[in-house]
């Protein structure tokens, strides 16, 4: 195949290329108890896990990513026990700067440009992760990057970009800086809920594109895991290179 036919090589869309919709719906979900959180105080009772899941009318594995969700933007707090449930959250400073990200209006400029923030955050946290990663992070990295690769040699562009979001998130987990792991998984989120193709460099096949992000990916992790700064910053300005979307 000539590089030209290989620059025609359709954009790795998430409604083309295997199941869609899950995520969306996990969203839609999260938009929902949202809205229910906004109208109480904090600290007010919104009901078992259950009683949200029914309302919203989603599975019990789309609400389980609709409260990850949910915790992740500081919507909601969790408590166990008789009693216990969801609470709306006391919206911080923190949080309610990433309501503010959410609520662009997620036109191709936006996603642009928080494209172009999140990469320029990502040194910062991936520096933080080098440092205060435990192997057990360090493992719980790998099992995402692994969800990436299965996914990717199943066709699931939706369990792929599950599992890539992910990976990205425990990254942003492992910095001290609340501020940042905050603003951060607040752009991801845009991206994600935005972003329509994933596209390969001109010239590169779609299937070794992705291959080579789970490639980089691997080797991302294997940095931190050795503690190896000089060959992480270089890995990460391969990865800001190779970031590419489409908005709607």
């Amino acid at each position: 195949m000539t590089a030209d036919k290989n620059t025609d090589e359709p954009a790795l869309r998430r409604d083309d290329w295997g199941q869609a919709g899950v995520l969306s719906r996990a969203e839609a979900a999260a938009d929902l108890v949202t809205r229910f959180a906004s109208r109480v105080p904090p600290g007010t009772r919104l009901g078992t896990k259950d009683e949200l899941r029914a309302r919203c009318g989603v599975s019990v594995g789309t609400f389980n990513e609709t409260l990850r969700l949910l915790q992740t933007r500081g919507v909601v707090t969790v408590q166990r026990g008789p009693g216990g449930g969801l609470f709306a959250a006391e919206q911080t400073p923190m949080a309610r700067l990433a309501h503010s990200v959410l609520a662009l209006d997620a036109s191709q400029a936006d996603v642009v440009q928080a494209l172009r923030i999140r990469s320029a955050l990502e040194p910062l946290l991936w520096q933080d992760a080098l440092w205060h990663a435990s192997p057990a992070d360090i493992r719980e990295l790998r099992r995402h990057l692994e969800r990436m690769e299965t996914a990717a040699e199943a066709g699931d562009a939706n369990a792929f970009t599950r599992a890539n979001w992910r990976l990205h998130a425990g990254v942003a987990d492992l910095t001290p800086n609340a501020l940042l792991c905050s603003l951060y998984v607040a752009l991801l989120d845009l991206v994600e809920r935005h972003a329509l193709a994933v596209r390969p460099q001109p010239g590169v096949l779609l299937a070794q594109h992705v291959h080579d992000r789970c490639r980089l990916h691997a080797a991302l992790i294997d940095t931190l895991d050795k503690r190896d700064e000089e060959a992480l910053m270089r890995l990460i300005a391969e990865h800001d290179t190779t970031t590419t979307a489409d908005a709607e």
